[in-house]
């Protein structure tokens, strides 16, 4: 089989003819993979910059996010799955060691959408595909059964690959929010992969959504985004705004004013999303928030993030990390994403052309790129 290769960090993708993958244990499952998308995540470990481990030792297979079609299954494996089935594949968990107490214990209180006993993405002992195990940038791969989501009939593969990581981890930070019908939630960094996912999904949980963005091409890609929404209400619709023209404070005040506030401490968002690695981006955010707001942390910055704890302690303002989502909230944001009609923007490449698609991602232009295993040219 043919597969993208990093031979050492801060280098190009080496296209070479690898043996296929062999099933070794009960729940590997063999997939020809169909297509595999680039994450912002692969960009980090391409630089050296996700920490020991990752990856595990060179030459490294990345993509933590894809989707192909069953092509073997262990000899010993007795579940529903079988081959020909299509399936989407996320990075966590695979082969998890099942009697840590991350795999042992029931959902916490903090993670109601946690998986049940036996299986845990938080699993310290498993790998994780295309971080610190291979990936999805090859022809073939062996993945985990417990760990994949089965895809609809008419879900086209590049459009499920994409839910694998941004789809899942911005649903997840969505849910972690705790918002409810009505309430107001801001995402930051509303033009990229997650972002305009999240324009998305909000909108069709019924909330009053604000999208932030500081870039043009990832604005254009924002406001193209909420053309295409279905709303069920006018309040439903993203509003779109500039960082760079717009000032946190007074715009927080704007939001008080149309919602009938006049106390600086019930005006601004319920919630809000941080997705870029920035300081800017996390100070704004927390600055558009009411008294009693929640940060959502998605981004991982390499230098520390600041915060005032004036914001913590005197207007109570919660801050809580997000990373992707059990393999229960995975299912769930593939069968929300059908029902909702809720699709990534889109660029595809052949496998062969790999890294030209990651100079494209340099660019900034936002949206999703995604290899497509079907293009040969």
């Amino acid at each position: 089989m043919h597969a993208q290769c990093l031979d050492a960090f801060d280098t190009p993708y080496v296209y070479r003819e690898l043996p296929l993958p062999k099933l070794e244990f009960l729940h590997d499952v063999l997939i020809k993979v169909d297509a595999a998308s680039y994450c912002h995540t692969d960009a980090v470990l391409a630089e050296g910059k996700m920490g020991p481990g990752n990856p595990s030792s060179f030459p490294h297979i990345g993509c933590h996010e894809f989707a192909g079609t069953i092509v073997a299954l262990h000899r010993d494996y007795t579940g529903e799955l079988k081959t020909g089935d299509r399936i989407g594949v996320p990075g966590r968990a695979f082969r998890p060691c099942t009697k840590c107490s991350e795999c042992t214990s029931e959902p916490s209180p903090k993670d109601p959408y946690g998986d049940p006993p036996g299986y845990s993405v938080h699993c310290p002992h498993s790998t994780n595909n295309g971080l610190s195990g291979p990936g999805g940038f090859r022809e073939y791969a062996v993945v985990d059964d417990r760990q994949i989501a089965p895809l609809p009939e008419d879900m086209l593969a590049t459009d499920a690959a994409v839910l694998m990581c941004a789809g899942v981890t911005i649903y997840s930070a969505i849910k972690k929010t705790g918002l409810q019908p009505g309430q107001r939630l801001g995402i930051m960094g509303c033009g990229g992969g997650l972002g305009h996912l999240g324009l998305q999904y909000a909108s069709a949980m019924g909330l009053r959504v604000l999208g932030i963005d500081a870039n043009d091409k990832p604005l254009q890609l924002s406001k193209d985004t909420v053309t295409k929404i279905s709303a069920k209400s006018a309040d439903t619709i993203p509003e779109i705004i500039d960082a760079r023209n717009t000032n946190a404070s007074d715009f927080a005040q704007e939001l008080g004013r149309r919602d009938g506030k006049t106390d600086r401490g019930e005006m601004g968002l319920d919630a809000v999303i941080i997705l870029p690695d920035s300081q800017t981006a996390f100070t704004y955010g927390i600055d558009l928030l009411r008294n009693h707001g929640v940060c959502v942390l998605v981004s991982f910055p390499v230098k520390p993030l600041q915060f005032s704890a004036a914001d913590v302690v005197f207007r109570d303002i919660s801050i809580v990390g997000s990373l992707v989502g059990s393999n229960h909230l995975l299912r769930e944001t593939v069968d929300f994403s059908a029902k909702h009609g809720v699709r990534a923007h889109i660029r595809t490449y052949p496998l062969f052309k790999l890294n030209e698609l990651v100079e494209e991602y340099h660019r900034g232009l936002g949206g999703k790129l995604v290899v497509d295993m079907s293009l040969k040219e």
